[in-house]
């Protein structure tokens, strides 16, 4: 089946301040931000209804601007607002919210002195990443040649849509020779992430993430640490070498698209779905959708 274009949907987006219908959600072709990456986003997720830290997520999406030299004219209790009425509007039960800031058409030139921002804010039914049973038997992961950049070389603290271009190069690579996504090691040599979410290894039973230095330290990444210390697992956050991933029991991935996901082989290793990863995502489902513990 041929997916829907994103450009040609019915509903509404949140453009600026109030709603405009979904098709008529536009920016000028000589946008700053589109000819000179001044743009950022976030990524929220919804449960039954419900958007999972949202708050966390627009506080990030204000450290982003910053980083990135402009600023959100929304405050996060705006913006999360206008993220609950979009939820509403679109009717979305299990989706995903992608708020957007890009600078706009003043001037096209390197500098974005004295160009406006735009802010949007749109929403969709999206279940999850990856189709079939990828949650349960895992995902193939193929190591990039593309690297994570040096803090001081890109702004790699913020959520900037420049930086994704990187990942788009390595996930397109990846998927080419018949992999779901890339593995990008930083600057230096060691491990970093996938292209839209941090990486986790089980080693003798505790878990192993690289230090979240040449990366975004994601919200979900973050959640699990804590769910991790509440069901006293040992956690290692440190410099990790693409050579430990032979002492790996099992490797699992964490984003908003991602949520706990588990990774069957990294180039030709393979790895089991085990029972710490499994441990993490059930207690991650009870977090996000509040299920009951029995």
């Amino acid at each position: 089946m041929t997916p829907v274009p994103f450009d040609d949907r019915d509903g509404v987006i949140w453009l600026d301040g109030g709603f405009v219908p979904w098709r008529d959600a536009r920016l000028h072709v000589l946008s700053h931000g589109m000819h000179y990456g001044g743009g950022i986003f976030e990524g929220i997720r919804v449960y039954d209804g419900r958007p999972f830290k949202s708050v966390e997520h627009f506080e990030r999406f204000h450290v982003s601007a910053r980083e990135l030299n402009f600023r959100v004219p929304f405050t996060v209790a705006q913006l999360d607002a206008a993220m609950h009425e979009t939820i509403e509007h679109q009717g979305i039960v299990d989706g995903y919210v992608r708020p957007v800031a890009w600078r706009g058409s003043e001037q096209i030139s390197v500098s974005g002195a004295g160009t406006s921002v735009h802010v949007a804010v749109a929403a969709w039914e999206w279940p999850h990443v990856f189709s079939g049973d990828a949650h349960s038997r895992g995902i193939r992961l193929r190591t990039s040649r593309w690297r994570r950049p040096s803090p001081d070389t890109a702004p790699v603290r913020a959520k900037a849509a420049s930086l994704y271009n990187i990942c788009t190069l390595a996930r397109d690579e990846a998927e080419a020779h018949g992999y779901d996504d890339a593995l990008l090691l930083d600057h230096r040599g060691f491990l970093a992430e996938a292209t839209g979410a941090n990486l986790f290894l089980v080693i003798d039973g505790a878990l192993h993430t690289p230090t979240a230095d040449t990366f975004l330290d994601g919200i979900t990444r973050q959640t699990v640490l804590s769910l991790a210390q509440d069901l006293g697992i040992a956690v290692h956050e440190r410099h990790v070498l693409p050579g430990e991933l032979a002492r790996a029991d099992e490797v699992f991935l964490t984003g908003t698209a991602y949520e706990v996901q588990p990774v069957s082989a990294v180039d030709d290793r393979s790895y089991a779905v085990g029972g710490v990863t499994s441990k993490l995502s059930e207690a991650y489902t009870v977090v996000t959708r509040r299920v009951p513990v029995p």
